[in-house]
């Protein structure tokens, strides 16, 4: 049997513009989970979300107007309980069947389940379906209660004194299942079928909606409203391309999703208009422009095949009229002052160096127990030499140094101050004005990077010291304040400068280990560091096990070599050996490897033998005596350790970290046939001794480059 689709639509005062995209998807998810909670609609259900700036809503296909009658079974009581000797309902078992809805006729369909006294009585009844009416007055006022409402408004209803509270002041209420009114309350309202189109440019008013199906159709043709959001996104998106198109020179709007999404949510007809602004504005960084132009008016300048700015942008407007040059001019003229503003903080910026900025960081609080910016201005300095004079010498330490000085003067400019996502970008304009360097100049920019995930790494040698100074500095200083992330509160983003920090060491292949850069930047703080560089190490390396994971290789593999190694092994060594360690627990004799390892590991805990790892077997106190051995297994592997072991040591010392887990792959042989001939534990101390000693050496040697037993599977 096919069943009517649904209609509900919510129609408000104007929503957030921001919060739109969510209060749709949440709102139609709300509702259709309602209804097929109490079996009303299929599993699989076609669910369609209705967004625009004054309305919320959802059709629903195939809603039935009642669901089916389900069987129900339910427990009663214990039959000691229930039934008299001689078998007959008790009063207590009459009385629940009453507060039930049941007769006394419903005795006959009672049954027994269990033995004894754990038998229980249960009876069969049959519950009836829900209506459409019921089920969706619960589901959209759990919709409504549900929303992820940014804001609550508090607002009064038609009679004066009623108050609500919702996103914004509702005033419609439709529900049409097929041509039918479905009877809801909700916010004062009553639902009908009239809803209501654009403000200026709609043909009906009110629009008597024909049926739940009709409503996208006649919202378009006679209110003038593309009602769903991705449609309208689709047709922005397409009049964007096309109005960039007719300007031609290869013209095209900028690529902003963020933008689109936020003027998507601001306008129900959108109609789209090529505008144009004084080239003279050009003169000024076109980062400030763009950010002016985006930030304060919705608008999307266009680039030319160069991705340089020009003089053109375009508007989405929310009117169509016949003659659209009066928008045209309006806008032209909104965003005059706009750019004249820009141009002035970019004047007035350039008559003061940043050099002579500097101090004026000295009065900039940065943190109550970590001092001013100025500080740690010094601080960063410090350590970004400490970087560079390892990477690239005095001559690279010198331009880092100048870097670091002047990475955050822009702070105090006009531009930043009123645009602060323009930090770094308006201090490389600036540095280059006053005749820095250009590869200092690019490092001010560069020390953000990268800046969120997937951004850029910094792209020259200078910008990645300063990088990786300023984030170590933000890491170190922070944690030692006590200011570590806890759930989901990260106020001063640690997750993204620890994972940055990874990035910048794995992917420029910088041979530096992290403690040791974590102790360079521990030394320059003004207070003792609450544990030592561990601590913070540890947070940096949790987010290099989740980046290595992402980046495919095998979470075994990420666990049983950064965990252990990642702070005295430089990351990008790490990388080699995990693509090693990937393999070689896919091998068959590295899961022998590995679960003897840990087989290994457990030994020698319950022996109360401590074995460091990557500690080289040449350090070990004891070492196994070859006249204790009894088995030729005891041999075999000492010999096989002696020679494979040696091998993977020598290449370990050498620093060929893959190649030295690679060669251990022969020792599978020997490690089995030890577990599966000899007895560790036996009564002779001697042998029990020489024996615990050679799996000390055994795993000495196989941990040298990775924690096998982290490898079981």
């Amino acid at each position: 049997m096919t069943h009517p689709n649904l209609l509900v639509e919510l129609f408000v005062e104007e929503l957030p513009p921001k919060a739109l995209p969510n209060l749709g998807a949440a709102f139609a998810n709300a509702i259709a989970d309602g209804l097929r909670s109490q079996g009303l609609i299929a599993a699989d259900a076609a669910v369609t979300s209705f967004a625009s700036p004054r309305r919320l809503g959802v059709h629903v296909a195939g809603v039935a107007a009642k669901a089916e009658d389900r069987a129900v079974v339910q427990k009663l009581m214990p039959a000691s309980v229930g039934l008299d000797p001689a078998g007959q309902p008790t009063a207590a078992l009459v009385k629940k069947l009453a507060a039930l809805g049941l007769d006394a006729q419903a005795a006959a369909r009672i049954r027994r389940e269990g033995e004894g006294k754990s038998e229980t009585l249960y009876v069969d009844t049959v519950a009836p379906g829900a209506t459409l009416a019921d089920a969706l007055q619960k589901a959209l006022h759990e919709a409504i209660a549900r929303l992820p409402i940014p804001k609550v408004m508090t607002y009064q209803l038609a009679d004066g004194w009623t108050p609500a509270r919702f996103v914004r002041p509702a005033h419609g209420l439709v529900a049409l299942h097929g041509a039918d009114v479905v009877p809801l309350e909700a916010l004062g309202l009553r639902s009908g079928r009239e809803t209501r189109g654009h403000r200026f440019e709609a043909q009906a008013d009110p629009i008597v909606l024909a049926d739940a199906d009709s409503y996208a159709a006649q919202l378009r043709d006679q209110g003038a409203v593309i009602a769903a959001f991705d449609a309208r996104r689709a047709e922005i998106a397409r009049q964007l391309a096309a109005a960039a198109a007719h300007a031609g020179d290869g013209l095209r709007p900028i690529d902003d999703p963020a933008l689109l999404d936020e003027v998507t949510a601001l306008v129900e007809r959108p109609n789209v208009l090529l505008c144009a602004f004084d080239p003279a504005f050009l003169d000024v960084p076109q980062e400030c422009l763009i950010l002016t132009m985006k930030a304060n008016q919705k608008y999307f300048p266009l680039l030319d095949t160069q991705g340089r700015l020009t003089n053109r942008f375009l508007v989405v407007s929310n009117i169509a009229p016949a003659d659209p040059s009066a928008v045209v001019e309006g806008n032209e003229r909104v965003v005059r002052p706009r750019l004249a503003d820009a141009k002035f903080f970019y004047d007035q910026d350039r008559r003061k160096r940043l050099e002579e900025r500097v101090s004026g960081l000295d009065k900039v609080v940065y943190h109550a127990r970590l001092g001013s910016q100025g500080e740690r201005t010094q601080r960063v300095r410090a350590i970004a030499r400490s970087i560079a004079e390892q990477i690239g010498g005095s001559d690279l330490a010198g331009l880092a140094d100048r870097a670091a000085l002047l990475a955050k003067a822009d702070l105090l400019t006009d531009m930043v101050g009123e645009f602060p996502e323009l930090q770094g970008v308006m201090g490389r304009y600036y540095a280059l004005h006053d005749g820095e360097d250009r590869l200092v100049a690019e490092a001010i920019e560069d020390h953000y990077r990268p800046r969120f995930s997937g951004d850029a790494l910094p792209g020259n040698e200078v910008g990645l010291c300063v990088a990786l100074a300023d984030k170590l500095e933000t890491l170190a200083g922070l944690f030692a304040a006590g200011e570590r992330p806890t759930g989901d509160k990260d106020p001063f983003a640690l997750r993204r400068h620890a994972l940055g920090v990874v990035r910048m060491l794995d992917e420029k292949g910088l041979r530096l280990r992290l403690s040791d850069l974590l102790v360079a930047a521990i030394a320059t703080l003004p207070l003792p560091l609450q544990g030592d560089w561990t601590d913070a190490g540890e947070y940096i390396l949790d987010r290099a096990q989740g980046y290595y994971v992402e980046q495919g290789f095998d979470p075994r593999a990420v666990d049983a070599v950064v965990g252990p190694l990642g702070g005295t092994t430089p990351l990008a060594t790490l990388r080699s050996i995990m693509v090693e360690a990937t393999d070689f627990i896919a091998r068959p004799e590295g899961q022998v490897l590995a679960a003897a390892n840990k087989r290994i590991t457990n030994i020698l805990k319950k022996a109360e033998v401590q074995t460091p790892l990557f500690f080289s077997p040449h350090l070990l106190p004891n070492k196994p005596d070859p006249a204790l051995f009894q088995a030729d297994a005891e041999r075999t592997l000492y010999a096989a350790l002696l020679e494979f072991g040696e091998e993977s040591l020598a290449l370990q010392k050498d620093g060929q970290f893959s190649r030295a887990l690679a060669v251990l792959v022969p020792l599978h042989e020997p490690v089995t046939r030890f577990f599966d001939e000899v007895m560790v534990n036996v009564d002779e101390q001697a042998v029990r001794d020489n024996r615990i000693t050679l799996l000390q050496h055994a795993r000495a040697y196989m941990n040298l480059v990775a924690d096998l037993s982290r490898m079981a599977g």
